[in-house]
This record gives structure tokens, C-alpha cells and sequence, in this order.
């Protein structure tokens, strides 16, 4: 008989070999790291001599799960932004916060939280990608699991790297300390095409292919990306990261949801893996992907359960089951994706997604000591039926609960037994994740009382530190400012025709800034649009003073880039009103009796409220405004504004 470390017997072995053989009672013998033999118990027990033996009776013994895509650091967001879109959700809130409080302590923490859940939840093995992921390597080896842990590279600044070059650098660094471990299997992750450049794509798709790792990224989440590639590429995702050579190296694609038959083929063509997240694809309204089609073709599809910030748990039976009964219903069709091949999706179809199935994902001679027992005798797994070969994969897969499992073994290495975790420590996790969430909530709470605050969290704005004179006046004849412009005392330096579309985020506090998105269009000479520019500013809420004849002295005011969707910027600030305008702009850059100032000639269009002259001039002292107030006196009256004409009113409060 030959001597090995564990048998364990009398149990229902749910192989997921190629032949789905199941045993029952049937056993498997453990040595080492690795499974030596499986089969029927009476067999197996001839066959070898273990040092423990256990018995498994009323158990399914079934491959450890794969968790083909996930964030396991983002743990400790769990429940933190809920019931947003994805851009709002990353953007506006995921990454201000990782900026904030991200380190290596957050990684490390976060997931051996995210390792004792997974755990008990009968997952072996998991597919990551975060910042720090040395942190998150080490504390995986250390819960005991194994993982594929990806280095996230982006175009903009990380927690973990200033730039794009630093992000590289480190994910080759982390590659070369990690390759060969044996529970860790380091790869590269760019996050996404969107979040990504050409150049970077090229970059980590070479480094993969040198060191023959895998390359993990979100390939195709939402229309909206897709839209983007159209509209930046001329083409879809998958055509554009295929041109950038993304698919020489061993990819594994999270998502996929937006995917036409000509993509999913072109994924099959090139071995890339593809991860389901259905539960974060539903709660952030991202679609469904089209698993039915991409299992027809036969893609490699594992299920992931993404992060636990837009999940919001780390739970693969209810991923799976999930999985299962979308497919069916998307479809109209009760037998896609039966039960069976949902298992499969969830163990060995997900390793060989991971491009991991040599080693793990089944119950085989030679792959590693991965699996979980479950207990078959809970009241909702009650009665059970065995004349169908397949009732237990059905029992598994839509009976099944993570609350199931009672013991999980990795690399031959009992990381649970009789539900109790013996890697991690439960209590001080729990505790320092409500510390974590404390702190978060008290950088939140600050930061939602000014839209200001809100605006520099998500990055890019500049503080004009000038001040402005500015005075104002309704207009009956425009025809009478442009021929002021043409004399004495006024030289024009330059003149703009602008077309523009103004959206006021006005706040419920009175003395809280009005938050103005502005669409810049520039009408060329031919009467077209020859360039478009978008800004927010954020406008002080009161004027600093008051002049003679309705002149005021404004205060410097906030920029930043508008590079999101006006929807994002509504969902984000959640302002109490919006008022829209609508004017035609002729600017002039000025000089007025030698002083340089700007003139704006508006027609209001939407409100229709006719038009008005705008005369501006930046200040630096008291003197200097007082002397500029009376020029702008000046310049009314050339431009035919009687007293009563003029204004202090910005345009969103006259609409």
C-alpha cells in the first residue's frame, strides 16, 4: 500500500474530470501538495495507507472554486457607494477613496478579510487585480490560498505608482519575485482599455509574453465603453485591443458583456479566458454578457463575483447559481447552461480561464490538493434524488450555500475544518475592517459638504487666485457695442464668436457655491463649429463687493477639465436645482484707455431674454479694482446701457 498524508472517504466526489465521473461513496487520497488518487471508497482504501483518515460521510467532496475575477483588497469598501452608475461609482467615489486611504497595510488587511470569506465559501483559488499586490500576494500565501494576483497598471497616477512607466516597472518586479511560487501566480493587469493607452496595452501585453504569465483586464463592461472605442478607435473593444497585440499574451478578460458573435469568436481564436460577473454586472446596470453563445462557441468561461464594493459579497454559490438561471432567462430557454455546465464554469472551466486548469479546478491523479466538503444534510439539501446522474450538480448548484461548506483544503493544506478557519483570525480582521470604515466615513462625511470638496476629489482642478471687476447691462441695439469696439477709446487685440451651453448645479445650502458646466463651442468663420472646449467652474456664492452703478468685485472662482458626461456630474453632485442657458457669444479681448479687459456681447437664446454686454477685468489690489469699477462705468455708457439697464444678477438667476 503506498503511504500518503490524508485519505478522505465515504463522501459524494464530484470529480469535474473529463469524463464528470462521480463517485459515491467514492475517495480521494491526498500527498504532499497533490491528489494521488480518486475514486470509489472500497477502492481506494485498498490502495493506500494515510496518516488521517477521514470520513466524509453525508458530504459532497467537490474541486475547490475559482473566483475567475475579483479585487479582494476592495473588501474593506464593501457597501460604501451602493445604487450607482459605474462611472459615478469609480470615478466619484472607489477612486477618491483608494487614493485617500489605499496602502499596504489597506491591501494586506483587506484581503486576508476577503480570504477567510472566500474560504468559507468553498473558493480555492481566485483571480485578482489591485494596487500593492505584493501586499495581497503575501497575504494570500499567508490565508493559504492560491491566487492569480495581477499588478494594476494605469495612465494616471495610483496609489502604488505616479506614473504609467512606475506601474510597469513595478508589475515586472513583482512577475520576477513571484514566478514559480506555489500558490501564487503573478501577472500583469491594465485595467482597462479606457484607463489605458496604446502604448501601455503594447507594453503589458509584452512583458505577459516574456515572462509567460497571464494578462488580466475589463475588456467590453458597459455600452458606454464600447461607444467610447467607436468613437476614439473606430471600432469596438475587443478589434482594438486585438490591433494593439493585447492577445499574444494569455489573457483573461473580466466581463465581456458587450460582445457581438464576430468578438466572442475572436476571443475563442486567441485562448482568452473570460470571467462572468453577473452579480456586479446586474447591480451596476453594466448588462448581461452573453455566456450562452460564448460557452456554444467554446470560450474558456469561469464566474467571478468581482469586488466586494460592487457585489457585494464573495459568495460563488450564489454567483453561480446566478449565472445559471441569467443564461436561462435572457435567453428564453430553460436548457442553456444547465447545471452541470455552471459547476463547471465555476471550477474547472474557471482554472483553465485563469489558464491554471493544469493544476487545479478537478479532482484528478497529479492536480494539487484544492477542495471543499460541503455538508448534504442541511434541511433545505432535503431529500435528495438520484435517479438522474446529474441531480447532483443541480443539488450543488441551486441548492447549494456557501453556509454548506465545512472544510476546505488548498494545496494540501487544511485551511478549514469543521468550519473553522485555521489561517486567519477572524476577530481581529472584523475589527480592523470597522476601524477602516470609520475613517473612510469621516473623509466622506467632510468631503460631501462642499461641492468643492467634491470637485477636487475627483481630480484636476486649478484655483484662479485673481480677482474680477465685471459689470453688466441689457442691450436693445448689439449693433451699438460693436460700433463702440471699432473707436476711440477701445483697441481690439482679439475677437471670438462662441456658441454656448451652460448647466447650473445650483445646492440647497444658500451660502454654497453654484457648480456651472459650460460646452465652449467656437464658430469658425464659415459659421461652423471649428473647435469644442468643456469646463466646469465653481462660482464663489456671494459677491466681495459692491461698486457704484451695479459694479461688482467677484471672487476667484475654481476650473477643472469637464471630462465626464453631464450625467455623471448630476448623479455625482446631486444638486438641488439645474438651470439651463443657452447664448450666442461674440468676445472681445480689449484695451481701454490702455487697461486690457474683455467684453462679451450675449444673446440669450434659451431663456429668450434678449441681450446683454458684459464688460471684465481681473484685479489684483483695492486701488486697482476702484479705478477699473469706474472704467467699466465707462465703458456702459459708449455702449448705450442706461443706469437703469445694468445688472447684478449672473444669467442662471435672471432664467
Amino acid at each position: 500500500m503506498t503511504e500518503i498524508d490524508y485519505l478522505l472517504t465515504g463522501a459524494t466526489v464530484v470529480t469535474a474530470n473529463e469524463n464528470w465521473e462521480v463517485f459515491s461513496p467514492g475517495a480521494v487520497a491526498v500527498s504532499g501538495d497533490s491528489i494521488v488518487g480518486v475514486g470509489p471508497a472500497e477502492a481506494i482504501a485498498v490502495e493506500y495507507s494515510s496518516t488521517e483518515t477521514v470520513d466524509c460521510s453525508g458530504k459532497a467532496l467537490i474541486p475547490g472554486l475559482v473566483n475567475a475575477h475579483t479585487h479582494v483588497p476592495m473588501t474593506l469598501l464593501r457597501g460604501l457607494a451602493d445604487d450607482l452608475r459605474l462611472d459615478v461609482w469609480l470615478l466619484g467615489y472607489m477612486m477618491p477613496v483608494e487614493r485617500e486611504f489605499v496602502t499596504p497595510e489597506f491591501c494586506r488587511t483587506g484581503t486576508l478579510l476577503g480570504c477567510a470569506e472566500m474560504i468559507r465559501s468553498g473558493i480555492t483559488c481566485f483571480a485578482d487585480m489591485y494596487y500593492f499586490e505584493e501586499e495581497v500576494a503575501r497575504a494570500a500565501a499567508e490565508a493559504g490560498m492560491r491566487a492569480l494576483c495581477s499588478q494594476t497598471v494605469l495612465k494616471f497616477p495610483t496609489p502604488d505608482a505616479p506614473s504609467f512607466e512606475d506601474g510597469l516597472a513595478a508589475a515586472r518586479d513583482f512577475i520576477e519575485r513571484w514566478k514559480g511560487h506555489a500558490l501564487i501566480l503573478p501577472s500583469v493587469g491594465p485595467h482597462a482599455p479606457y484607463t489605458s493607452t496604446r502604448d501601455m496595452l503594447q507594453a503589458c501585453a509584452a512583458l505577459a509574453a516574456e515572462h509567460d504569465v497571464p494578462l488580466h483586464i475589463h475588456l467590453a463592461e458597459t455600452e458606454r465603453e464600447v461607444e467610447q472605442s467607436r468613437g476614439e478607435h473606430n471600432m469596438p473593444v475587443i478589434p482594438w485591443v486585438k490591433k494593439q497585440n493585447l492577445f499574444n499574451a494569455k489573457v483573461l478578460a473580466a466581463h465581456c458583456v458587450h460582445v457581438d458573435s464576430g468578438e466572442i469568436r475572436t476571443l475563442h481564436n486567441y485562448r482568452v479566458g473570460v470571467a462572468h460577473n453577473p452579480t456586479s454586472n446586474l447591480k451596476l446596470a453594466s448588462g448581461v454578457a452573453p455566456v450562452a453563445e460564448m460557452l456554444q462557441v467554446g470560450l474558456d468561461v469561469g464566474i467571478g463575483t468581482d469586488g466586494a464594493a460592487s457585489n457585494n459579497d464573495l459568495d460563488m454559490f450564489e454567483e453561480t447559481r446566478l449565472a445559471a438561471l441569467l443564461a436561462k432567462g435572457t435567453s428564453g430557454d430553460p436548457t442553456v447552461v444547465p447545471a452541470r455546465q455552471a459547476f463547471e464554469m465555476a471550477t474547472i472551466m474557471g482554472a483553465r480561464a485563469l489558464h491554471m486548469g493544469d493544476i487545479t479546478g478537478s479532482l484528478e491523479p497529479g492536480k494539487r490538493a484544492d477542495l471543499a466538503l460541503l455538508d448534504l444534510n442541511e434541511l433545505h439539501n432535503t431529500p435528495t434524488f438520484r435517479r438522474d446522474a446529474d441531480a447532483i450538480y443541480a443539488q450543488l448548484v441551486y441548492v447549494g450555500k456557501a453556509a454548506d461548506v465545512s472544510d476546505v483544503m488548498v494545496n494540501g493544506r487544511w485551511l478549514m475544518r469543521a468550519r473553522e478557519l485555521l489561517t486567519v483570525n477572524e476577530a481581529e480582521l472584523a475589527s480592523a475592517a470597522q476601524d477602516c470604515a470609520g475613517r473612510i466615513d469621516t473623509f466622506l462625511r467632510e468631503r460631501e459638504q462642499s461641492a468643492l470638496r467634491k470637485l477636487v476629489a475627483i481630480g484636476g482642478m486649478e484655483r484662479q487666485e485673481s480677482f474680477e471687476v465685471q459689470a453688466k447691462a441689457r442691450i436693445d441695439d448689439p449693433q451699438t457695442v460693436i460700433d463702440a469696439l471699432q473707436r476711440e477709446p477701445f483697441s481690439v487685440i482679439r475677437h471670438v464668436h462662441y456658441h454656448q451651453y451652460d448647466t447650473y448645479f445650483l445646492f440647497a445650502e444658500p451660502e454654497e457655491q453654484q457648480l456651472r458646466i459650460r460646452e465652449d463651442d467656437r464658430i469658425g468663420a464659415e459659421g461652423d463649429v471649428d473647435n469644442v472646449r468643456y469646463r466646469l467652474t465653481l462660482i464663489g456664492p456671494a459677491k466681495e463687493r459692491e461698486f457704484s452703478g451695479s459694479i461688482l468685485l467677484s471672487r476667484s472662482r475654481f476650473l477643472a477639465p469637464s471630462v465626464h458626461t453631464l450625467r455623471f456630474y448630476r448623479e455625482y453632485f446631486r444638486p438641488e436645482q439645474e438651470r439651463k442657458v443657452e447664448k450666442d457669444r461674440l468676445r472681445w479681448h480689449v484695451a481701454f484707455h490702455g487697461v486690457e479687459c474683455h467684453v462679451n456681447l450675449d444673446r440669450l437664446i434659451d431663456p429668450d431674454l434678449g441681450c446683454f454686454v458684459e464688460a471684465k477685468s481681473r484685479t489684483w489690489s483695492k486701488r486697482d479694482a476702484e479705478d477699473k469699477a469706474q472704467l467699466m462705468g465707462e465703458m456702459l455708457a459708449l455702449f448705450g446701457a442706461a443706469p437703469e439697464d445694468r445688472l447684478r444678477e449672473d444669467y442662471s438667476e435672471l432664467s
